[in-house]
């Protein structure tokens, strides 16, 4: 990669490349454009809100033929939602419709996203409490399996470290192999919580302060 790859922080310019990459990579690390009418759904709720809300935490990268990725993050989980259902999600309420009325079977990939902005779920607290900060992060092909994404990670891993988190989750959609595998190999592991449901999320952990079993039961 050498001078070809930039980390840097988001301006608003990147916005529509930004979205652009989560539609991208949406269905299960794989092109999601065939799924959604409208081309912003994902990103509406996986990098906007991150970018106009918390810049800091969002940092781009960048190649020689443009915008290729991105990371985001909150160091206080909780206190992000809260921030979330103030400041961002009123207004897409209005945007998009509620498809409450349709079962949740029936529903399109553009219902089920809307039914998250209407109804969006809460973090399981036992995992926002021990491992507070979280993060999404989405890389263009291109540049996957190249050691950019766990450059782009410890980038931000460092960086929210001076904002006070040191540790953090994500959540993983468990058909995506290719993401549950560079979780891994980036330190985070696998969460069993005692509240746990099944799902299509793997909630995983990373704080080095801790053993390696990250049973939360």
């Amino acid at each position: 990669m050498g001078d070809t790859l930039q980390i840097r922080p988001f301006n608003e310019g990147d916005l529509d490349a930004c979205y652009a990459i989560s539609l991208a990579t949406g269905h299960a690390g794989g092109d999601a454009s065939h799924l959604y009418r409208d081309p912003k759904m994902m990103g509406q709720i996986y990098i906007a809100p991150y970018a106009l809300l918390e810049p800091s935490l969002t940092l781009i990268l960048e190649d020689r033929d443009g915008v290729a990725g991105f990371v985001a993050g909150a160091v206080d989980t909780a206190a992000w939602e809260d921030r979330l259902e103030r400041d961002w999600w009123p207004s897409l309420r209005q945007q998009y419709a509620d498809p409450v009325g349709v079962p949740p079977d029936k529903q399109t990939a553009d219902q089920r996203r809307a039914a998250m902005i209407h109804h969006p779920p809460a973090t399981p607290a036992e995992i926002a409490e021990r491992y507070p900060a979280h993060l999404h992060m989405n890389l263009l092909p291109r540049l996957q399996r190249r050691g950019a994404g766990s450059l782009l990670l410890e980038t931000w891993l460092a960086a929210a470290r001076t904002r006070g988190a040191r540790s953090f989750h994500v959540g993983v959609n468990r058909t995506n192999v290719g993401a549950l595998r560079f979780w891994e190999a980036g330190g985070f592991t696998a969460l069993i919580f005692d509240r746990a449901t099944e799902s299509r999320t793997c909630w995983m952990g990373r704080d080095p302060g801790e053993p390696q079993d990250q049973d939360l039961v």
